[in-house]
């Protein structure tokens, strides 16, 4: 098979939770454990760190690579979903599994793993612990795919885990409480392993995470107690952190929250510290200040443009629209433009119900079939005074956007990985 091939064998036989949603998601460790078997285990060839959470766990994941990457180890890191390539989910100091892998892969194990029936998402984590292994990395930073007691990658036994933060999503899959989401992220914490939780939420939330660490004996770390007179303060562009031991770190990743993802990484570094590993303190600077360049993490409040502003974020959710609308607010512009899409399985109206009402809005339709119908959510934004036209497909709304705005005005594109997805694609910004 040619690479083209075997990427489209990968989505029909084995559905991606990414693109149809709810129907190939497969709880459960069962299909992973059996196809770990087949390969031999090998994410036991090497050291571990799984990152889960809410949001916030991709850019977190990323700043932990760029860390131990400069740090002087080989890196694994398995991510998702990607925006434009399928080998952005699997990374060794950065680069991207070769395609010659992806078919070998295939073509070896194909016709092992089809009994098993396994999904899209679980195929794909199997191949990146084998190409680690291959590749003979230090350590791999894994993050978790959907929830964390039942996703596919908690076969695994890491050195630490992390869990970012508890907020609203997957609601029909995780629960319809944030008690019973943090039970279900909760489910990473391994017996005697250190885990640290970002932000510790409300105190059920918090008792929650106690009592799972107890149950485990893990050494538990709250980031905001844990790390001491940290403070961020945003620049145009960056952030400057400031902590206890980390006087002046500068971040690459100018996004929103990215001062809780920060404390929660120097958290983690100080930990894996205390677990013999090797990280100077140089390293973690440069791994702030160069994780795009590092590891090619993209989607995170990325400028795609200048004149006028063009700005793109993968924030999905009503935990992370907060932090999206809140950055807005404080951007410097003539008139904001908003493409903006969503998956027909988030809630949609707290979500419309946090965005800006003075905005030209260009409701769009990704090419996923998750995808809200674009009429459909212009006629629920109205409800919430959000006014706008709507396009077919992201492409177009990203030309009408680009045609009305003026060069001072600033077009922000988002409310899903897919829509940021498509705009990655348009011809401005993929040539």
């Amino acid at each position: 098979m040619t690479y083209d091939e075997t990427i489209d064998y990968l989505y029909r036989q084995t559905p991606e939770y990414q693109r149809i949603g709810d129907k190939a998601y497969k709880p459960g460790l069962d299909n992973s454990l059996a196809l770990d078997k087949i390969v031999d285990h090998p994410h036991r060839r090497y050291k571990t760190i799984h990152v889960g959470g809410t949001n916030g766990k991709g850019s977190t994941s990323h700043l932990l690579a760029a860390i131990l990457q400069e740090s002087g180890y080989k890196v694994g890191l398995y991510t998702s979903p990607h925006l434009v390539d399928f080998r952005e989910r699997i990374r060794v100091n950065g680069e991207m599994i070769g395609r010659e892998f992806v078919v070998e892969f295939v073509e070896q194990y194909g016709k092992q793993f089809e009994p098993v029936m396994p999904s899209f998402f679980e195929l794909t984590m199997e191949m990146a612990f084998l190409y680690f292994a291959r590749q003979e990395v230090d350590v791999a930073v894994i993050e978790v795919g959907l929830g964390g007691r039942l996703d596919s990658t908690n076969i695994i036994s890491p050195g630490l885990s992390v869990i970012t933060n508890i907020g609203f999503d997957h609601i029909k899959l995780l629960g319809n409480t944030l008690p019973k989401i943090a039970a279900e992220k909760a489910g990473i914490i391994k017996a005697y392993t250190p885990v640290v939780i970002g932000e510790m939420g409300d105190t059920e939330i918090t008792q929650v995470f106690i009592g799972k660490a107890q149950s485990m004996v893990a050494p538990i770390v709250f980031a905001e107690r844990y790390m001491n007179n940290f403070t961020a303060e945003r620049r145009e562009s960056c952030w400057l952190f400031h902590a206890d031991g980390y006087p002046g770190v500068k971040g690459g990743l100018n996004g929103p929250a990215q001062d809780k993802n920060a404390r929660t990484v120097l958290t983690a570094v100080e930990v894996l510290l205390e677990t013999g590993c090797n990280i100077p303190k140089e390293a973690v600077y440069k791994g702030f200040a160069n994780v795009t360049a590092i590891t090619g993490l993209t989607g995170r409040w990325q400028q795609l443009q200048t004149s006028p502003k063009i700005i793109c974020d993968i924030a999905h959710n009503a935990h992370g629209i907060r932090y999206v609308a809140e950055r807005l607010r404080s951007e410097n512009f003539g008139r904001l433009h908003i493409v903006f899409g969503m998956a027909n399985d988030k809630d949609v109206d707290t979500v419309l119900s946090l965005l800006p009402e003075d905005a030209a809005y260009y409701f769009a339709k990704a090419s996923v079939e998750r995808a809200m119908n674009e009429k459909a959510l212009a006629r629920q934004a109205e409800t919430h005074g959000l006014k706008g036209n709507s396009f077919g497909s992201v492409a177009k709304a990203v030309s009408a956007a680009k045609e009305n705005a003026g060069k001072n005005d600033l077009i922000f594109i988002g409310g899903s990985s897919f829509i940021v997805a498509d705009a990655l694609l348009h011809p401005s910004f993929s040539g």
